[in-house]
């Protein structure tokens, strides 16, 4: 099919024509008689009725960069190279990943209320822009479609930088080689190769497929965290200590009244948001199906393989129906302990990772790296003890809010949004950890947690 007209203006006969090829061409693939919009608001991210397609191409235009319609049915191996100058990089970059693919999972498809809709067409409101995350996903989409250089027939732009930010997490690469490694590519590829020009443009960009967290100063003695009503605090107004580092050189300049140089916060909790995570579970097919094995693929013959065949799981489910009766919301259990980063160099320092395993997976995925989530990781160089609750805090109210409300999710095998609620079923921990996360002290004559008041000895 011819698709010049796509680069015509709109508003022109030629245009107007392409689009109504390009939404007869689309109709076999529609379902209910809706597909995906192309149009430069909606980016292929919401579902419309061919009616509103054609009206929002028409007024909005319709992506400059989807020369291959692979959303709405066209093979990128049937388009001639000749007619799409970004065709040759869809068909080679299959060995490194479907990136089309890996968008749509970070940012499926979904369904708007057909209320706005009989309000008037978009065309009535030429005006109003895409939001933030349109904007986010369009900028993607288009690097995805544009060779890493002219003539490179093996990477994107998207391509290219994903790749190589997986080898510097594969391999253990300090920011500073990954940076030096960028500016040597950058010598040796042509001068209009578009990488990024050091680590922290590469992770600003590897950001935006949902892998950020967040840093929330802390209280340099463990009493509160500087967040919510208390996040514009300057010290501590328990123990009065102040939340910045201070130094020699910070004094003097605070003496000399100098405005230069950037205050360092002296303990910084590292959170990894949960929501976000437990929603990208469900976005591929397989693993969306997967998270639902403990009740559609567990063989229940009265042998323990799983937690599912446990007593406690099964009390919990007769306990807890509303939970229950939806197989995809979430068992998480939660591993905490302390460890030195530093190996031999530093023998008292104890960082400790707080880290979630989503339950509902198959014994042979629940466990492995790949599926554990990361929620938390508590500073050093100091154990945290008992106050350990003052970094759980953000965890805990995550999952108040799963329990009671949960969080809309896009289920990937099934093609349906639902309400995703989660629950934390037991915690994983040595003895000391114990005493931290519990509360129960394991020293002294009630160490048992079991035995407690009966303790013979």
């Amino acid at each position: 099919m011819d698709k010049s007209w796509m680069e015509k203006r709109r508003g022109t006969r030629e245009y107007f024509e392409g689009v109504n090829q390009f939404v007869e061409f689309a109709a076999p693939s529609a379902r209910n008689g809706k597909i995906l919009c192309p149009c430069v608001k909606c980016v292929n991210l919401l579902i419309q009725p061919l009616n509103v397609v054609r009206e929002h191409c028409w007024a909005s235009g319709m992506l400059k960069n989807y020369k291959v319609w692979n959303f709405h049915g066209e093979s990128a191996a049937a388009t001639p190279a000749t007619e799409c100058g970004s065709s040759h990089v869809q068909e080679t970059q299959n060995p490194y990943g479907d990136f089309h693919g890996m968008l749509h999972d970070l940012c499926p498809p979904h369904e708007i209320p057909p209320e706005p809709m009989e309000e008037g067409p978009t065309a009535q409101r030429p005006d109003e822009g895409p939001n933030d995350d349109a904007k986010k996903f369009y900028k993607m989409v288009d690097d995805v479609d544009k060779p890493l250089y002219e003539g490179c027939t093996k990477f994107s732009i998207f391509s290219a930088i994903v790749v190589l930010f997986q080898l510097k997490t594969l391999c253990g690469w300090t920011n500073k080689s990954f940076t030096l490694l960028l500016q040597i590519l950058m010598d040796m590829l042509p001068s209009d190769a578009k990488l990024p020009k050091d680590h922290y443009e590469a992770k600003k960009i590897v950001r935006d497929l949902g892998l950020g967290y967040e840093k929330i100063h802390a209280c340099p003695n463990d009493c509160m965290l500087f967040w919510k009503q208390n996040v514009n605090l300057e010290a501590c107004p328990c123990c009065k200590a102040s939340r910045w580092k201070t130094n020699e050189a910070s004094v003097a300049s605070k003496h000399a009244s100098s405005t230069k140089g950037k205050k360092k916060a002296a303990k910084i909790l590292q959170w990894f948001p949960l929501k976000p995570r437990l929603q990208r579970l469900f976005l591929s097919p397989d693993l969306a199906s997967s998270m639902k094995w403990h009740v559609n693929g567990r063989t229940d013959d009265g042998v323990m393989r799983h937690p599912a065949d446990s007593d406690a799981w099964k009390m919990f489910d007769s306990k807890h129906l509303h939970f229950s009766s939806d197989p995809r919301n979430v068992r998480l259990g939660l591993a905490a302990d302390g460890f030195n980063p530093f190996g031999i160099m530093s023998t008292s320092h104890s960082t400790w990772p707080v880290m979630l395993v989503p339950y509902n997976l198959p014994p042979w995925l629940c466990m492995k790296r790949s599926s554990l989530i990361l929620s938390l990781v508590i500073p050093g160089p100091t154990s945290p003890g008992i106050a350990i609750d003052v970094y759980l805090e953000l965890l805990v109210e995550e999952l108040r809010e799963l329990w009671d409300v949960g969080v809309q999710a896009y289920d990937a095998s099934s093609k349906e949004v639902f309400q995703l609620h989660a629950a934390l079923m037991w915690t994983i921990n040595d003895f000391p950890a114990y005493a931290d996360l519990s509360g129960w002290s394991t020293k002294g004559e009630l160490a048992c947690p079991s035995c407690a008041v009966k303790t013979e000895s």
